[in-house]
């Protein structure tokens, strides 16, 4: 099973990502993660996304590209995946139909996390509290969720036009939330 997930700050995308994948027994695959692990390495590439995670940019799509095809192509994802965090860009999304026409691979459906702005506004404003992020206020967060949606909202049209899209309904508990998408995929996959 090939999936994606989306959603915007705040929605447990990381939370339910990882819970999913166990369920579907298949490697929850974070871009973030991946980035950061790359950063421990002492190799030149592991340098230069360092660099470029200090000045506050995004790693350019074409090394991020490189990343992911080459995670991809590790034993443990062979038989599937679920992609956190990717893709970001309409290129991306380009590059990953590339890497899966490569290996003779579909996505199986991109699972997107929806929920009221202000809900996700109210959540991130307590863990800021909760852990002293003074940076993180509401006017910030907004700003976050617009980005969010100004990048996103085209990926999940192009997704939902493939007719893989399968949008879940993200407020409520982790297991409730985590009910939901299993039924779905169920539904969706069988």
């Amino acid at each position: 099973m090939k999936l994606l997930i989306m959603g915007p700050p705040g929605v447990g995308k990381g939370t339910q990502a990882k819970g999913v994948a166990a369920h579907y027994g298949v490697p929850a695959i974070s871009t973030g993660d991946m980035f950061r692990a790359i950063v421990k390495e002492d190799s030149p590439l592991g340098h230069q996304v360092q660099e470029i995670m200090n000045s506050g940019a995004l790693v350019p799509d074409e090394i991020t590209d490189k990343i992911v095809e080459n995670r991809l192509a590790q034993s443990d994802a062979a038989a599937g995946w679920l992609l956190d965090g990717y893709p970001r860009a309409i290129g991306q999304v380009h590059a990953l139909d590339e890497i899966l026409a490569a290996a003779a691979a579909e996505i199986d459906a991109v699972i997107s996390l929806t929920a009221d702005t202000d809900v996700l506004v109210g959540r991130l404003l307590k863990r800021a509290e909760i852990e002293g992020r003074a940076d993180d206020n509401a006017e910030t967060i907004k700003n976050r969720m617009k980005v969010y949606h100004d990048s996103t909202d085209p990926l999940l049209a192009i997704y939902a036009q493939r007719g893989l899209l399968v949008e879940i309904d993200g407020v409520g508990s982790i297991a409730d939330v985590a009910a939901r998408i299993t039924a779905a995929l169920d539904s969706k996959l069988s």
